[in-house]
């Protein structure tokens, strides 16, 4: 199932090149009152209205996917969650392009497995989550600001001290994340933080869709031009370690992103470009650049 949130708020079922209007499965969300428990309240309660949805969707108004604006699948994550340095070649072009190190982010794990091993996980900031819909606005135009397409793991309840072995059973789905970033001296989560920084569309697939997240092919254009294009075997540290690692440091709650690492072709943009990211068995999504 494609589950999106498109113009204001409305919730989609996505088949094909249309999207329908299932926006009435919300009521069977709860009521809430404050203090609002952690997480995001649609995908904590998605195995329940999914039923709702189909049944909605066989008479729901249908419209065309280029009709409507969407938004990031996930309204109310607790922690956007990112792996630095996950594929082999970008971090050899890492090591070779002082425009992206400055020289203090060294990308070198001698005596470690991965450098996700040896440097951990980092946050990104909630505040700099948006859709497709919404774009990109070039927060520091005096500085590199580079595209980085990845695999983003949508978890699906609240847990923590998650084994390799059940990382799956904890997941709600996958959708495509861009962690835009900033390159500069300063500390990742900082650089990775700004407003629209953490693009996630343009849909949730859930999970049982993709039964082999560890095998899917990613890619980014921008214009004409491809930039990246890779294959999530190609992750040194797969997606179950990094649910395991995540969740051995952080109470997972239910909307928590995982951005689970970018292949090498990161590049810089510019205001006017359009930048176009795809995964295998989730799409493509089209973000403008402002």
């Amino acid at each position: 199932m494609k589950i999106c949130r498109y113009d204001d708020d409305r919730l989609g079922l996505v088949e094909g090149d249309s999207v329908f209007d299932v926006s009435a499965a919300l009521d069977l969300l709860p009521a809430q009152r404050w203090p609002i428990p952690p997480g995001d309240l649609l995908i904590a309660h998605l195995d329940r209205l999914q039923p709702e949805v189909r049944r909605l969707a066989a008479r729901a108004p249908r419209r065309p996917l280029a009709a409507v604006t969407l938004r990031s699948p996930v309204a109310n994550p607790t922690k956007l969650i990112a792996a630095p340095l996950n594929y082999r070649l970008h971090v050899t072009e890492s090591a070779k392009d002082a425009g992206i190190h400055h020289g203090v982010h060294q990308t070198g794990h001698e005596g470690f497995a991965t450098p996700v091993d040896k440097f951990g996980l980092f946050l990104k900031a909630s505040s700099a989550l948006v859709g497709p819909g919404d774009g990109v606005t070039i927060q520091f135009p005096d500085r590199r600001n580079d595209h980085e397409v990845e695999l983003a793991v949508v978890i699906g309840r609240t847990c923590r001290h998650v084994s390799e072995a059940d990382a799956h059973a904890v997941v709600a789905g996958y959708t495509i994340g861009l962690d835009m970033t900033v390159r500069g001296p300063q500390d990742r989560s900082f650089r990775k933080s700004a407003d629209s920084y953490a693009v996630l569309g343009p849909w949730l697939v859930t999970a049982d869709e993709i039964p082999a997240p560890g095998a899917l092919d990613l890619w980014l254009r921008v214009g004409n031009a491809e930039r990246q294009r890779s294959n999530t075997r190609e992750l040194l540290m797969g997606i179950e370690r990094q649910i395991a690692l995540a969740s051995s440091c952080y109470t997972l709650h239910p909307g928590d992103v995982i951005f689970t690492g970018t292949p090498d072709g990161v590049d810089s943009v510019k205001p006017g470009d359009e930048m176009v990211a795809g995964i295998e068995r989730i799409g493509e999504m089209r973000v403008a650049v402002r």
